[in-house]
């Protein structure tokens, strides 16, 4: 089913349909402006394929997406860079691989 305000953005109408999705039950943090959605739509996206956002990271964040637009090191990336080196499992994902993961919604659909 699409969106009809943007046929861009497809939503899965079964959730189970989600279970198969790396954002499927996670955390995900963006930090730094993405240069190709507005942050309310890539949140769109991560909420279609099944995962919740968080404003800051925490021990409980599994994924930071790091923007394009970034300037430097983020506050935001250098606490789960840290969290990391205490042995938590989070994923530092750059914008490019995130619009590939984000993708794999329609694959999954199919």
């Amino acid at each position: 089913m699409t969106n009809r305000d943007n046929p861009e953005i497809i939503f899965i109408t079964n959730p189970a349909e989600s279970l198969t999705h790396p954002f499927f039950n996670k955390q995900i943090v963006f930090t730094g402006a993405l240069s190709t959605m507005t942050r309310s739509e890539a949140a769109k996206q991560v909420k279609v394929c099944g995962g919740s956002l968080q404003g800051a990271v925490t021990q409980q964040t599994d994924f930071v997406i790091l923007g394009d637009k970034r300037r430097g090191i983020s506050t935001k990336q250098r606490k789960a860079e840290h969290l990391i080196n205490q042995g938590h499992d989070i994923q530092l994902i750059i914008e490019d691989d995130f619009l590939w993961l984000i993708s794999m919604k329609e694959d999954i659909q199919k």
